[in-house]
């Protein structure tokens, strides 16, 4: 460990803490319908937009008719990529000739990119760019303007007072793209362009190798895909190698901002949250409970990657691991960024998980297993985390012994219900298909390690699948039928299962008449309800996943300091 890698680390927080309230009144105005100063510009695209598609924005939607079209836009939207995948071969842009996909890996991939997943079961070197462009690019932005309707659902539903409707989802998700997520994306990628990121249809470019080999190397539209890919916590690869590539990350300030872009949003809807129920301090104190788990998460695996392994320190290999890290960014930059692009449902990576220490490569498992409830992608972050708001006001009122009240609207069984449903989609995914894959020959195939860091590979798969986060330990054959249509089953589930309760709590709430804050409720704004949710969220992660830690990172740990390795 070092001072500079500790002083990285705290620069990031103070930066994202200062993103929050900027980015945050910003989120708060497309949330309202309010005017901005893009409106301007932008304003005749959305109401020509809205023409074109017969859409009223001003009419109003239940909470079933809001989950209704946001399936069937997103199931719409994953058959348009599946054909474009499948027919790559054919349609134009593609100056490698390269071949479609095969059903299964299209299959795959449309769900993934469609769920905001972004897994990948191919290397990005071989789609071509119609396939980038059209097919993944345009997930990105609505998989992520999704989200984010989604949580704008749920502010409303504990913002307003008996209503039975909760917005409208095209006006949402078109003025979080518009006005939003492609005008910061299109400075975003002039920053990248001019950093050193690739913007160009071109195929390729051969460079010589100091050995005198002629290495060809993959070009194409990169910096507009990285753009959104970080921003929309997306994090799929235009290249295999990710973030690590340095056409994707050049260098240590760009690795910063990707740091700083992948939690932007997310940072700033905890304080949307705040002013939509009408008390900033309520979307502190979320953030101040995310920065909590956030803190402890990259302190753990900084300091277990900056402590190295004993069995190679013991043959004279001194020092942390550097074992699948980029020498650009350093151990420190590496931990940081595992931390959170796994905290948020992002995926995108700058060193090969894989290759971390047992407890290093705990730690993105944890985050994703907990629900990347902290800051968490755009969107379902903050839905995510207040769902185990909703259980842990719940708990408080048990210890009073009266009905729960979060934000001015009481808590009860239809609500917690709900809560407690949307939230085990993730350990019956979770668990249960890493239990099929565990026994299955299919399954058993695809670790390339043995003992319990080949179960961590299976695990981490349906881990980073069902969390629709997208980052792999890498050492896991996924491009079988076997896990194609496994790992698609289960980004599908942990998306739309998930969201439908949300959306079904959004109503319940906003159905409700407002409940103000009398001397017996619990202040859900200090340091005591900062604490309860930790506890809560602690404690059922704890009590879900700590068996099967137990037996992948905690078991290969306790070897590694035996001397025995995998």
């Amino acid at each position: 460990m070092t001072i500079a890698g500790w002083a990285l680390i705290a620069l990031f927080i103070v930066l994202l803490v200062a993103l929050a309230k900027p980015v945050g009144l910003w989120l708060f105005a497309l949330y309202e319908g309010r005017r901005t100063p893009l409106h301007a510009v932008l304003g005749p695209i959305e109401r020509g937009f809205y023409r074109l598609s017969g859409i009223d924005p001003d009419e109003e939607q239940s909470w079933r008719r809001y989950a209704l079209h946001l399936l069937v836009f997103n199931l719409t939207l994953l058959l348009f990529t599946y054909v474009i995948l499948r027919a790559q071969a054919v349609l134009p842009l593609n100056p490698r000739g390269l071949a479609g996909q095969s059903a299964d890996l299209a299959f795959n991939t449309a769900v993934s990119f469609t769920t905001n997943t972004n897994w990948q079961s191919y290397s990005g070197e071989t789609l071509s760019n119609l396939s980038q462009m059209l097919g993944l690019t345009i997930h990105n932005f609505l998989s992520a303007a999704t989200g984010i309707a989604v949580a704008f659902a749920l502010f409303r539903g504990f913002a307003r007072r008996e209503m039975k409707t909760i917005g409208n989802f095209w006006a949402d998700v078109t003025r979080v793209t518009l006005y939003v997520l492609l005008p910061v994306c299109f400075f975003y990628a002039l920053f990248l362009i001019a950093s050193g990121v690739p913007q160009t249809l071109a195929a390729s470019i051969d460079a010589r190798t100091l050995e005198g080999a002629v290495q060809t190397i993959g070009l194409g539209p990169v910096a507009s895909q990285e753009a959104i890919k970080m921003l929309g916590t997306n994090g799929g690869g235009f290249f295999n190698a990710n973030s690590a590539h340095p056409f994707e990350n050049p260098s240590a300030l760009t690795n910063l901002v990707e740091m700083l872009s992948i939690f932007a949003l997310g940072v700033g809807l905890t304080y949307a949250f705040g002013k939509a129920v009408g008390d900033p301090r309520q979307g502190w104190a979320i953030l101040a409970a995310m920065g909590v788990l956030f803190v402890a998460g990259v302190t753990v695996a900084y300091t277990s990657e900056a402590a190295g392994t004993p069995a190679l320190h013991a043959l004279g290999a001194a020092g942390g691991n550097m074992e699948g890290k980029e020498v650009r960014f350093g151990i420190a930059a590496s931990a940081l960024f595992a931390t959170v692009t796994t905290a948020a449902s992002c995926g995108a990576v700058n060193a090969m998980h894989d290759s971390f220490t047992p407890l290093g490569g705990m730690i993105p498992l944890i985050n994703m297993q907990l629900g990347e409830i902290v800051i968490g992608g755009v969107g379902a972050g903050i839905y995510g985390f207040l769902l185990f708001a909703i259980l842990a006001v719940f708990v408080a009122g048990l210890m009073v012994g009266r009905t729960p009240e979060y934000v001015g609207k009481k808590i009860e069984q239809r609500e917690v219900k709900l809560a407690v449903l949307a939230i085990a989609v993730l350990p019956l995914c979770i668990l249960g298909f890493t239990a099929l894959a565990s026994v299955l020959p299919a399954g058993l195939a695809g670790p390339l390690n043995k003992g319990p860091h080949g179960f961590a590979e299976m695990l981490y798969a349906f881990t980073s699948a069902t969390g629709n986060n997208g980052s792999a330990f890498a050492g896991l054959t996924a491009a079988t039928p076997f896990y194609d249509g496994l790992l698609g089953v289960a980004m599908w589930l942990g998306r739309f299962f998930v969201i439908v309760p949300v959306l079904a709590i959004a109503g319940s709430l906003a159905a409700k008449k407002h409940a103000p804050a009398g001397a017996g409720s619990f202040p859900t704004t200090g340091p005591l309800w900062i604490g309860l949710l930790v506890g809560v969220i602690l404690i059922l992660g704890g009590l879900t996943f700590l068996p099967s830690l137990a037996l992948g990172p905690i078991a290969e740990q306790v070897a590694m300091l035996r001397g025995q390795l995998f």
